[in-house]
């Protein structure tokens, strides 16, 4: 299958060398020939599955626990106002 590299570098503003247009010419084409190959498989009556090894995802409860204290937290702050940090602005107005 003959792929025009060159219009799909121009439509995705990619610059291309001519050596990288056709390296990536020949790939794109072994890849589409796969497709094509992929089609020719029978999947007629097959259940359609997202992955296969029945895992399932394990979490844990959320449960609130005691953490730092206020005081404990802005120990090593370079820098505090009325119990918060203070930091340079990185926004302007």
């Amino acid at each position: 299958m003959k792929i025009n590299v060159s219009h799909i570098a121009k439509l995705a503003s990619l610059p291309l060398k001519e050596n990288e247009t056709k390296k990536y010419e020949s790939q794109l084409s072994a890849i589409l020939d796969y497709i094509e190959k992929l089609k020719e498989v029978k999947t007629e009556n097959i259940e359609e599955t997202s992955q296969t090894t029945g895992l399932e995802n394990v979490t844990r409860n959320d449960v609130a626990s005691p953490s730092l204290s206020q005081k404990d937290a802005m120990a090593n702050a370079k820098s505090q106002t009325n119990g918060f940090f203070k930091v340079k602005a990185i926004l302007e107005q």
